[in-house]
């Protein structure tokens, strides 16, 4: 039985400057099964948020399509808008100053629902309840809270009309570790308690770890690992992969850091061969010269790599002592 709730297919999404074309999505493809939480990781300008301002419709790729429930998502928008609700990473920037918290949270009722005055109230206790937030703050503005409570208040705006896909981008970056940590516990209960589906888009391994069934690792717009969060983090193949994981755990002993090269090259002059090239401590001339597919080395483990079959394991056995991400 197919599982797939949510299924990008091919996502491309160019911008043009200058004469020049900036290719900030490569030919992107992943499904998300219902009830589970897919996460794409990177370093910023990778192309994360893009997919999710595209499944979210908020922004057209030029080509590709996005499908949910097996239809796609740029057809009958409205009934799409209801059920694909989106998380933004800063509650202050995405939250109206100027409306109060129990207009905000209810504006999405009064846009695709009608209730009677009693049962709008009735809902916006509840989804306060749900997410942890005293009635007493209804009457405050966005800037009287917060950060915590403001991120609370922009997931109660996203689960009040009961959707089933909802986009997280970056959703703790703007707040402490501590609080960050309350937020990710409450989204998991959310899931479980409501049979949500996530996307979850982040550059902080440590949660993406913690949250996540699978994992897809993304660079200048393309999908360079793809895998079982456990597998991906036990078994990482690629370079970057590998490079982004030790920035962010601590090292094991003897354990090699992997040196990456230079810095990111730009997207209106990427690199003829792998894009990962230019920073790669493993590139051979094949690397620079042909760009590698993603392909499935092993069950559910997908690497786009000329030289993951020699094992990059071993490969990282020249000692390198630090890392510029």
């Amino acid at each position: 039985m197919d599982k797939t709730f949510i299924s990008c297919k091919n996502l491309k999404k160019s911008f043009y400057i200058k004469n020049k074309t900036l290719n900030v999505l490569n030919d992107i493809s992943f499904d998300i099964e219902k009830g589970k939480t897919a996460s794409i990781v990177g370093e910023s300008g990778s192309g994360k948020s893009t997919i999710a301002n595209i499944i979210a419709n908020l922004l057209k790729p030029t080509s590709g399509r996005v499908f949910f429930e097996n239809l796609s998502i740029f057809d009958k928008t409205r009934i799409f808008r209801k059920n694909i609700q989106m998380i933004f990473q800063d509650p202050y920037l995405s939250l109206n100053p100027k409306m109060r918290v129990l207009d905000i949270i209810l504006e999405p009722l009064k846009i695709h629902e009608k209730f009677s005055k009693e049962k709008l109230l009735k809902k916006a206790d509840d989804i306060l309840q749900k997410v942890n937030l005293s009635n007493a703050i209804k009457n405050r503005f966005p800037h009287q809270l917060s950060g915590g409570q403001r991120q609370r208040v922009a997931i109660a705006r996203a689960i009040i009309l009961n959707p089933k896909f909802i986009i997280l981008d970056e959703p703790l970056s703007s707040l402490d570790v501590t609080i960050g940590a309350g937020i990710i516990n409450l989204l998991i209960d959310l899931q479980k308690n409501l049979g949500l589906t996530y996307l979850f888009i982040s550059h902080d391994l440590k949660v993406v770890k913690y949250i996540s069934d699978y994992v897809s690792v993304i660079y200048m717009g393309k999908f360079l690992e793809k895998a079982l969060t456990k597998k991906l983090f036990s078994t990482p193949l690629h370079p970057y992969t590998q490079a982004l994981i030790q920035s962010s755990f601590t090292f094991r002993k003897n354990q090699t850091k992997i040196l990456l090269n230079s810095e990111i090259p730009s997207l209106l002059n990427p690199p003829k061969g792998c894009l990962f090239s230019t920073r790669c401590p493993f590139a051979k001339k094949i690397c620079f010269n042909n760009r590698p597919e993603l392909k499935e080395i092993e069950k559910d483990h997908f690497v786009a790599c000329h030289l993951v079959k020699t094992s990059l394991t071993s490969l990282g056995s020249s000692k390198t002592t630090s890392s510029s991400l």
